[in-house]
């Protein structure tokens, strides 16, 4: 019984990373820094939230930038981002869910690392689009690993500044989105229950904000 046990076991881890291999990553450009945009005035303009987003897939081209923006490396010889954080803790991770499945954002690489096969956009928040409004083809979760404050003694004064910190986030990618013609909003919407099954996230790591992200309807 007990063999049959641990061959059991080992089945099912040997599953479930076969079910992650089957999810390839995802290499993305070089952020283009010459592409084409709405001024720095008229994007400020054109910020909204949008609700009614269209199917279509982002481009490889629209995605890449999108995340560098986010949260990439603007000066990779000091390894410092496009955003700043708290004592440069720099404890916001983005993942990324796809109609195929979830991704952690690899900025120092520049790839989609592959966590979980499957289409989990709809689990992953707690709010859904309106009745036959598609969802958005891409969902940004901002999740903070509170554990890189390690100047930082209390649980509170930590989660104090993940919020910041993903504020900070969260801003770059609705001002890009405003720059390059794509549509998002900042929501509280995460489901936190949900996105720790999936993501098989630590102790320390809280998810904050997401941000649904497409092409305007």
């Amino acid at each position: 019984m007990k063999k049959t046990l641990i061959l059991t076991a080992t089945a099912l881890v040997a599953c479930a990373a076969t079910a992650q291999d089957d999810l390839a990553p995802i290499t993305l450009k070089a952020p283009d820094l010459n592409r084409e945009a709405a001024s720095l005035m008229q994007t400020f303009n054109k910020r909204a939230s949008c609700t009614n987003y269209s199917d279509r897939a982002l481009s490889i081209q629209d995605l890449s930038d999108l995340l560098w923006t986010a949260n990439g490396f603007n000066r990779p010889e000091i390894k410092h981002r496009t955003v700043g954080s708290a004592m440069n803790a720099q404890d916001i991770d983005v993942y990324v869910f796809l109609p195929e499945g979830a991704y952690l954002y690899d900025a120092a690489a520049s790839v989609l690392k592959p966590i979980a096969k499957g289409d989990f956009r709809a689990q992953a928040v707690t709010q859904q689009p309106a009745q036959g409004v598609p969802q958005p083809p891409v969902l940004l979760i901002l999740i903070s690993d509170i554990s890189r404050f390690t100047r930082v003694q209390d649980e509170a004064g930590k989660l104090k500044f993940a919020a910041f910190d993903a504020g900070i986030v969260s801003q770059n990618i609705s001002i890009f989105c405003a720059g390059a013609g794509l549509a998002t909003r900042c929501r509280g919407a995460v489901n936190v229950p949900k996105l720790k099954e999936i993501l098989k996230l630590s102790d320390t790591q809280v998810p904050l904000l997401d941000h649904p992200v497409g092409y305007q309807k």
